[in-house]
């Protein structure tokens, strides 16, 4: 159905807010004007702000609604569809899940994720979002390298991440209580997952050969690779020279600033933004910003951050709206080689959300479109989506 949503004010990719009325024809943005589409059905914006649709490029939040307490399972597929509606009513049209492959059983299993995997394949029809993996390997899971491999090369994975938690893990060791939530998630008992560790730790001179092959792999698959928690200006020296680009939550600005100074895009939480800190005390994102260390934001562990983020960065003055707003639509979809998305412009995909900004601490999405299809709509803020109107008078 081709339809022209009036009565809106566009963030055009100048990064300029004006009134227009966008036609959306076969899925895509066909103009910022009525284009005099005749056979056209009108929506009423009701004075809503058109915005690019947002492109997650890290959300887990998602383990939640799979394990919402240790050892309580839920099925597959009605945890990812309740994922699906939480990321299309937070404007998130575009959403890579971070499946994570460790060396840990349980939830972040090898086995578990590959279920994962498969199961958002097989359901991304039936979902509003478009649903993409990010897979977060554990390097130390050096077992699933050939299981990983084989995802990659059939199209199952859409980014791969390096992620490395045993160091995390050691220093707490011995200390029980900050052990116990990693072991209730694995399904194990404190000796136990200790016990794992301390086996794990001695694979440490065959893990630096697996994330080559890895990333060899998803460099000739065109699979983006993205590198988590760098902790030097070395580490992520030694990423980028594998093909690895995009830098998740560098520990401190030196790192991050070395990622900058490569042409690297630099990864922060969005809840970081609203907490006003990073919640294990590393870089503080709004700082970061200002500073020009950080070029994407991520909802991380909590989806309605993105949005929310992005205008408190514009009310601090921090970034202009427009420029606020790429950290979580173009940059990322830049990052990611999506380059059919994160503009409002035309012979873009249709991936748009109408945001009620008539309180603007506290937007709200009115509705959400994905590929030119409407997949949520907030009836109290924008009434009936594209019923039997008039049409569009040429």
């Amino acid at each position: 159905m081709d339809y022209i949503i009036e009565n809106c004010r566009v963030l055009t990719p100048e990064g300029n807010v004006k009134p227009a009325a966008l036609t959306v024809a076969k899925g895509h943005i066909a103009g910022l004007d009525a284009d005099g589409r005749a056979d056209a059905v009108r929506v009423n914006g009701a004075g809503t702000l058109l915005l690019p649709g947002i492109v997650d490029i890290h959300g887990d939040a998602f383990e939640r609604q799979l394990m919402p307490r240790p050892g309580v399972k839920f099925p597959l597929d009605v945890a990812l569809l309740d994922t699906d509606l939480q990321m299309i009513a937070n404007g998130i049209t575009t959403g890579f899940h971070g499946v994570t492959h460790s060396w840990e059983p349980g939830l972040r299993g090898g086995p578990m994720a590959s279920q994962v995997i498969r199961t958002i394949r097989a359901m991304r029809p039936r979902f509003g979002c478009d649903v993409r993996v990010h897979l977060r390997f554990e390097t130390y899971a050096i077992d699933g390298v050939a299981d990983v491999i084989d995802m990659i090369e059939a199209g199952l994975v859409d980014a791969v991440a390096f992620n490395d938690h045993v160091p995390h893990f050691q220093e707490r060791r011995d200390q029980p209580a900050k052990i116990q939530p990693a072991a209730a998630r694995a399904g194990l008992s404190v000796p136990e997952f200790v016990a794992l560790l301390d086996r794990v730790r001695q694979r440490a001179d065959a893990v630096p050969g697996a994330v080559r092959r890895l990333a060899e792999c998803a460099n000739a698959q065109g699979v983006p690779l993205l590198s988590h928690d760098d902790e030097t200006p070395a580490m992520r020296r030694m990423f980028h020279d594998m093909g690895c680009r995009i830098g998740e939550f560098p520990v401190d600005a030196a790192t991050a600033e070395t990622a900058r100074d490569l042409g690297d895009e630099v990864v922060l939480g969005a809840p970081n933004i609203l907490r006003g800190a990073s919640h294990c005390g590393r870089l503080t994102a709004a700082e970061a910003i200002a500073d020009g260390l950080c070029t994407i934001l991520a909802s991380d562990y909590y989806y309605p951050s993105l949005l929310q983020a992005a205008f408190r960065i514009a009310a601090s003055g921090a970034l202009p709206f427009g420029d606020a707003w790429n950290l979580v639509s173009a940059t990322p979809a830049r990052a990611l080689a999506l380059r059919d998305r994160g503009e409002i412009a035309p012979g873009r995909r249709a991936d748009l959300i109408l945001v009620d900004d008539s309180d603007p601490e506290l937007p709200r999405v009115a509705a959400t479109v994905v590929a030119g299809r409407p997949v949520f709509l907030d009836g109290s803020r924008l009434g009936a989506w594209a019923e039997e109107q008039e049409p569009a008078r040429a």
